[in-house]
C-alpha cells in the first residue's frame, strides 16, 4: 500500500474501531455460517484472516480450526478486537499489510478476507500474498463489494463510497477479481453473488461524521439517474441501499 492509503486506513478504523465490531453488516450471521460452510475448516488446519476488522471470520474460524491468525493494518483495531475476542485463545493478532504478509511461504490452509479488499490500492500485489502463503490445495474465501459491469454504475458506487470515506480505494467488478484469481493459479471453485442491503444512516455515519460531507452525500443519492436509484434499490428517503457481495471460493493449483 502506498504511505498514504495507509494513513487514511489506519485513522478511519482507528477512530471507528468499535462500530466496526458492532455493525450489523459485519456481524450478519448468514454470512459467516457460509464461512464456515463453504470451507468446513478442520481441527488440523492453520487459518489466515486478512484485513480482520471486527474480527468476526478469525472467531467464525476459531470454532473449527485448530489455529487462526488475525492480521490487519491498524494497530488499534487489531487491539480493541483482540479485548472482544479474549476468550478464544487459538487466535493469534498479527500487525499486517495485505499486499506484504509477514508469513513465509506455504503456512496456511486456508485464506480469508472479508468485506475489506475495496481498501487495498493493489489487489494484484495482495492475491499475490494470497497464493504464496497458501499450502498447494489449499483454499481461499473472499467476500467483497463489487461494482457493477456497467462503467456508469461503477463510477457511481465507488465515487459515493469515496465520498463516505476516505479510505475507501475501489471496488472491483468480478471480471476483474476474475482475471486476478486466474493469474495468480487460484481458479474459482465455488461463487455466488447477491444484493445487499443496507441501513442508510447506519452506513454513512460510520465513517462520516462531517455533516456537510454527509448532506453532499446525501444530494449525491438524490441527484442520480433513475437507472442509479433502481439498480441500488433506493428512494429518496434514504432508509437503505443495496450494493452487490461477491462470494468466491478458490484453491490454489
Amino acid at each position: 500500500m502506498t504511505d498514504e492509503q495507509k494513513n487514511k486506513v489506519r485513522q478511519t478504523f482507528s477512530k471507528n474501531k468499535e462500530a466496526y465490531v458492532t455493525s450489523s453488516t459485519h456481524r450478519s450471521k448468514s454470512d459467516l455460517e457460509q464461512v464456515t460452510a463453504w470451507l468446513q475448516p478442520q481441527p488440523s488446519w492453520k487459518a489466515l484472516d486478512i484485513a480482520t476488522g471486527g474480527g468476526h471470520v478469525a472467531k467464525e474460524l476459531s470454532r473449527s480450526a485448530g489455529m487462526v491468525f488475525a492480521t490487519d493494518l491498524t494497530k488499534d483495531m487489531l487491539q480493541n478486537t483482540a479485548r472482544h475476542l479474549q476468550d478464544q485463545s487459538n487466535i493469534h493478532y498479527v500487525v499486517a499489510d495485505a499486499e506484504e504478509l509477514p508469513f513465509i511461504d506455504e503456512t496456511f490452509d486456508v485464506v480469508t478476507c472479508r468485506i475489506a479488499a475495496h481498501h487495498f490500492p493493489n489487489p494484484s500485489a495482495f492475491i499475490q500474498e494470497v497464493s504464496r502463503v497458501l499450502r498447494p490445495k489449499g483454499k481461499f474465501l473472499l467476500i467483497d463489494n463489487v461494482a457493477p459491469e456497467k462503467d456508469e454504475l461503477d463510477t457511481f458506487y465507488n465515487t459515493f463510497e469515496k465520498m463516505r470515506d476516505s479510505s475507501h480505494v475501489r471496488a472491483l467488478k468480478i471480471s476483474e477479481w476474475e482475471k486476478l484469481l486466474r493469474d495468480d493459479q487460484l481458479p474459482i471453485v465455488r461463487s455466488e453473488t447477491r444484493k445487499k442491503k443496507l441501513p442508510y444512516r447506519d452506513w454513512l455515519e460510520r465513517t462520516q461524521d462531517d455533516t456537510d460531507q454527509q448532506k453532499a452525500i446525501d444530494e449525491y443519492f438524490k441527484q442520480a439517474s433513475p437507472e442509479q436509484h433502481t439498480y441500488f434499490q433506493y428512494d429518496d428517503s434514504l432508509t437503505s441501499f443495496s450494493i452487490d457481495e461477491w462470494v468466491v471460493l478458490s484453491q490454489k493449483n
